[in-house]
């Protein structure tokens, strides 16, 4: 009621009209005062002022006029001077001179030191000449009159002594005087000074036309553009002076006088045109004397900002951008290893080689990227800008609107990394807003950064792929070797120029890389139609040589990696498989049956054992094409007649369940698994699920091995005991496994990504390690909370610097030994520095304990060749010179065959700088690797994991007919494998000779010293008898020269009898390295299987299917567990 009450009724509407005819007058309201703003604005000045000035438009309008005018003004003077008939005409009846029939009375003697003056004041124009220059000036003088009354702010003397103001008087006022005196129609006006005006106005129109179009043209172009009108304007005015002077002396045609200007200007100087009278000297003196002035004053200025615009790059045009393809690379810092890495992996593939690369960075050009992008090569294909991600203008000049797609990458030098994923994330976040449709590629440093950047096409997290990486090392020898190969682009030809069969046979197979086709466009796989996966895989890896690893649905975006024997093949499928190259660069030979009347068909041998069901025969290979091994023969023991015979069966054709094809198999080569209850060893109940605790958004949901109860926070530090746990080192947990150790700074999130693959729920129980991190921070309380829900994972907090610490987490018996690459360490002076520290430290832990398998993290590849060094090894050596010479080829695995690198012992995150660049040519091939990596599950997607050749597995012999076994049987896939050979018998004599020679270099001269000295004090003293002959005896041997093997390990003993620990088992002597590992991906199907082979194997997902009484899955490789949880 009070609102309606207090509501104010509408008026009524002849009140209504009535106010709108009679406007303000109605209101009774004496009180209101009507305010008009802006009133300065409407006087006839301000509007003057805002055509002429303040509007852009019209301003440039009228100086586009203005510019006209004195540009006609010099037009109209050289056509005065072409049609001038020549020099005045004396008459000879009367005294006075007649210029051109006009008498001139006033002017009575025109002789001046010695110089007829009459010829330069008066000048032969016609009337309409004179007409049009009188009309022309009259509109300029106008004009500048306004503009000088319009800009004046209380000091005229200002504006009337420009030098601007000076001219346009003396090139108009004379012309206004002749019309009130006509007789004077014919006096001399130096209108060609009119040039150094339009000079001004086309400055002054430059820069209302850069306010017009909202764009600022490159200081450069202004520049030239000033220094291109100044030096018109100063031949201009030296040619019309000197021909206008010349007048009373040698009368210079206007072609002479240009002729002689351009002479002198060029400091050639013929002599065959000069001046005669002294004034045409003296402006000559003049205008030389004010070009050696003002030219170099204008080069400086032009050569500064040249220098400048190289320092900052320049802009990329619209034109260019339209008509040609270009990326953009966002860097906070560009050093040489990241350009090449880039630039080499980018313009690998023959479809990008028409590409531009534009990079855009806030910092100046280094010398050495300076130094590289100068090379014919790069200097056509790559355009470096100076600017910042974040300003919209060089985000313009660099078109980033029309570019194909955009990295953006972070600088892992940094000594804070967290706050260069905040840098990373602004140009992500800068990039999307300026060109929503470029496509984005970032790389992110810290996994809990990642959210951030979720729009991004594509995006890589350093530390969950390095972390991951260094996980499956520990359990999948090689894993890092093996997915740098895939994600390089590789033909394949390194090394094949080497006397080493190993270096010939892996550079072949580093070629090998991840495609993708769809299957109704494949000559590959377009018969398998509708057939199994693992029957498809199987024949195009026997018929073409390539492995078929995943599908991807047409109607789907997921990939499933081995989806299974139960997987129908169908026409819109895409195939990703592994293959030199891919299928678009392959030719094809079909050879058809020879067949002759009388004869049989000669089939490839390895065709033949792949379809036999019995044990492999002694064929040969009668084919065009030669076989890379031996021929395949018999094994050496016969089998006995009442033991049966190992046999293969055929991949099965139609999909079938696998629980079916698992009890098909041959029951003679099944063992049942020994029983593993869920109480572990150390009294906790381990269940599946999720973890519950996730470290950061975006975390990877991985069904896993957990803990029904978790683990308090005290009982995951290692090396000190509490209530629940009295455990004080590794040794005495009795772990059943051998435990690996992480050796970190801090205990930050990426940790979570290595634990979860070695927890993942399709790893085998029995087979899980124990997990020590090995910290040189303590960890924090939300860190613990996502641990403590993972069986057998602890901490302590050490350092990898003491010995003391290394023995108590267990390092004297660990399997694996992880060195992860510290941050502190990664800045230094000298960029390859960085690893130094680290190194070091791994040398030292590699000559403590020689048979501990050290997997170490370094932030340069370069820095590789360092580990596990050896100075006089010639074996090394060769291998570096193999390096060098692959580098001089181009490639882009010059490093593969560095021992360390082939075996999987060391990995640079600098590699993964690949898989970014790779993925804008292969969308799919970071989603292969976290699929392979178990970064990421997917619901019928199968996994990477390995198994060892033992005797029992020789009798299949060739990597065809495991092929068919594994794919038969329990349908896994097997995509390479991990040899491990012995060094040739010259390389042996060549450590043997270092550790000869290092041992009589150090030790000899001492040792014969002690022992002379020794033998002397025997001579001279009496013989000792009972104990004392005892202790002799004893001194005596310790003289004995010891080795540097015996003597680390004698070390070792006692720093592990101080603390306490137990020295059972612990390897002292054992650490020679006689052997080198290396990967084959994908090998031929005729490659033989060795002893302690590990294949690489890609298994179905245990859980796509309900297994029933199918407690345990073993292949018939020997002793080789394939049990599932």
């Amino acid at each position: 009621m009070v609102d309606g009450e207090n509501e104010v009724p509408p008026l009524p509407p002849r009140f209504r009209f009535r106010d709108l005819l009679q406007g303000e007058q109605t209101w009774p309201n004496d009180d209101k005062v009507q305010v008009e703003f802006y009133t300065n604005e409407n006087t006839l000045k301000e509007r003057l002022k805002l055509f002429f000035i303040k509007n852009q438009r019209s301003s440039l309008r009228i100086r586009f006029f203005h510019f006209s005018l004195k540009l006609l003004s010099c037009v109209l003077y050289i056509s005065r001077v072409l049609y001038d008939c020549g020099p005045r005409q004396l008459c000879l009846d009367c005294q006075n001179y007649t210029l051109f029939g006009i008498d001139c009375p006033v002017f009575q003697n025109y002789t001046m030191f010695g110089i007829d003056w009459a010829p330069v004041i008066w000048v032969d124009r016609g009337v309409e000449l004179w007409a049009l220059q009188v009309s022309v000036a009259v509109v300029c003088l106008s004009q500048t009159l306004l503009l000088t009354y319009l800009s004046y702010k209380g000091n005229i003397w200002e504006q009337i002594l420009r030098i601007t103001f000076l001219l346009e008087i003396i090139n108009t006022v004379p012309f206004l005087i002749t019309v009130f005196y006509f007789p004077l129609h014919n006096l001399f006006v130096p209108v060609f000074l009119n040039c150094w005006l339009a000079k001004h106005t086309l400055e002054n129109m430059i820069n209302d036309f850069h306010r017009v179009i909202q764009r600022t043209q490159s200081a450069m172009f202004n520049q030239v553009l000033i220094l291109i009108s100044t030096l018109l304007c100063l031949i201009f005015t030296c040619i019309c002076g000197i021909q206008h002077l010349e007048r009373a002396g040698r009368n210079l045609s206007l072609f002479d006088s240009v002729y002689f200007c351009i002479v002198t200007f060029s400091t050639v100087g013929y002599g065959d045109v000069y001046p005669k009278i002294w004034p045409s000297k003296l402006l000559v003196v003049i205008m030389i004397s004010v070009a050696l002035v003002v030219l170099p004053v204008q080069f400086e200025q032009l050569a500064y900002l040249w220098m400048e615009r190289q320092k900052s790059g320049g802009n990329y045009s619209r034109h260019r951008a339209e008509t040609e393809r270009h990326v953009v690379l966002c860097v906070s810092s560009l050093k040489i290893d990241l350009l090449m890495d880039f630039l080499n992996e980018f313009y690998a593939h023959p479809k990008l080689q028409d590409h531009y690369v534009v990079i855009l960075c806030p910092t100046e050009m280094d010398t050495r990227v300076r130094r590289v992008l100068q090379i014919p090569l790069w200097s056509q294909r790559v355009i470096y800008l100076q600017g910042s991600a974040l300003k919209d203008k060089d985000l313009f000049r660099a078109k980033l609107d029309n570019a194909e797609a955009c990295f953006t990458l972070s600088s892992r030098c940094e000594v804070d990394r967290i706050a260069a994923d905040h840098q990373t994330i602004l140009r992500a976040w800068a990039v999307k807003d300026f060109a929503p449709n470029c496509p984005l590629y970032v790389q992110i440093l810290k996994p809990e950064n990642k959210f951030h950047v979720k729009f991004a096409d594509h995006v890589v997290c350093e530390e969950e792929f390095k972390y991951a990486l260094l996980a499956l090392n520990c359990i999948c020898p090689a894993t890092s070797t093996l997915i740098t190969l895939l994600v390089h682009t590789s033909q394949g030809l390194e090394g094949q120029q080497s006397p080493e069969q190993w270096h010939r046979i892996y550079g072949r197979c580093s070629g090998n890389e991840v495609y993708n086709i769809v299957l109704k466009d494949s000559i590959f796989f377009t018969e398998y139609k509708g057939k199994s996966f693992t029957y498809a895989s199987f024949h195009a890896q026997k018929k073409y040589g390539v492995c078929l690893i995943g599908v991807c649905r047409g109607d789907s975006k997921t990939i499933l990696l081995n989806p299974g024997r139960q997987y129908t093949m169908h026409a819109s499928d895409m195939c990703f498989y592994i293959s030199i190259t891919k299928e678009e660069n392959s030719r094809f030979n079909f050879q058809g049956d020879r067949c002759k009347k009388g004869s049989k068909t000669h089939l490839p041998v390895h065709s033949i054992i792949a379809s036999m069901g019995t044990v492999a025969i002694n064929l040969q290979d009668t084919s065009d094409t030669p076989s890379r091994s031996s021929t395949l023969s018999v094994p050496a023991e016969p089998f006995k007649c009442s033991s049966k015979r190992p046999s293969i069966a055929t991949v099965l054709e139609v999909p079938v369940s696998p629980i079916l094809q698992a009890g098909e198999s041959d029951q003679s080569e099944d063992e049942a698994a020994p029983f593993w209850d869920d109480q572990s060893s150390d009294g906790y109940e381990y269940i599946m699920g999720y973890p519950p605790n996730l470290p950061y958004i975006g975390s990877s949901q991985t069904f896993c091995h957990l803990l029904k109860e978790k683990m308090p926070h005290c009982c995951l530090r290692l090396e000190k005991g509490c209530q629940h746990n009295h455990c004080e080192d590794a040794k005495a947990y009795s772990f059943w496994n051998k435990p690996i150790i992480v050796s970190a700074e801090t205990a930050g999130n990426g940790l979570y990504n290595f634990i979860l693959p070695l927890r993942a729920s399709y790893r085998p129980k029995k087979e899980l390690n124990p997990i020590v991190l090995l910290l040189d921070n303590p960890p924090d309380a939300q860190f613990l909370e996502t641990i403590c829900w993972f069986p057998m994972v602890y901490y302590m907090v050490g350092s990898m610097d003491s010995l003391d610490d290394l023995l108590r987490c267990g390092v004297s018996f660990a399997a694996n030994m992880v060195v992860v690459d510290k941050e502190s360490t990664m800045t230094a002076k000298e960029d390859y520095m960085a690893d130094a520290k680290t190194i070091v430290n791994v040398q030292t832990l590699f000559r403590l304990f020689p048979s501990l398998s050290i997997i170490t993290e370094l932030t340069h590849p370069a820095n590789m060749r360092f580990m596990q060094f050896r100075a006089k090894d010639s074996y090394s050596q060769e291998l570096s010179k193999l390096e060098k010479k692959e580098k001089k080829k181009g490639s882009n695995l010059a490093f593969m065959f560095r021992l360390p690198f082939a075996a999987g012992r060391v990995f640079s995150v600098g590699m993964l700088d690949t898989l970014l660049y790779q993925s804008f040519v292969k969308d799919y091939v970071i989603t292969i690797t976290r699929l392979l990596l178990g970064l990421d599950t997917t619901p019928g997607s199968g996994f990477l994991c390995s198994t060892q050749i033992t005797e029992d597995d020789l009798w299949i012999q060739t990597y065809g007919r495991l092929y068919q076994k594994l794919c038969s049987t329990v349908g896994d896939i097997p995509i390479g494998i991990y040899r491990t050979e012995s060094q040739r018998p010259e390389s042996l004599e060549s450590q043997l000779s270092v550790n000869v020679d290092e041992f009589e270099d150090v030790r000899e001269q001492p040792r014969r010293k002690s022992m002379q000295w020794a033998r002397r004090l025997s001579r001279m003293g009496p013989r000792l008898t009972g104990r004392g002959a005892e202790r002799c005896g004893q001194q005596r041997a310790s003289l004995l020269p010891r080795s540097e093997r015996q003597e680390l390990a004698e070390l070792v003993k006692k720093r592990m009898q101080n603390l306490g620990l137990y020295t059972a088992g612990h390897d002292d002597i054992n650490g020679s390295q006689s052997s080198h590992s290396y990967v084959l991906i994908n090998p031929p199907p005729d490659t033989r299987l060795e002893l302690h082979d590990i294949v690489y194997i890609i298994r179905e997902d245990p859980l796509s299917f309900i297994p029933r009484d199918v407690d345990s899955r073993k292949s018939s490789l020997g002793n080789t567990s394939w049990t599932g949880d």
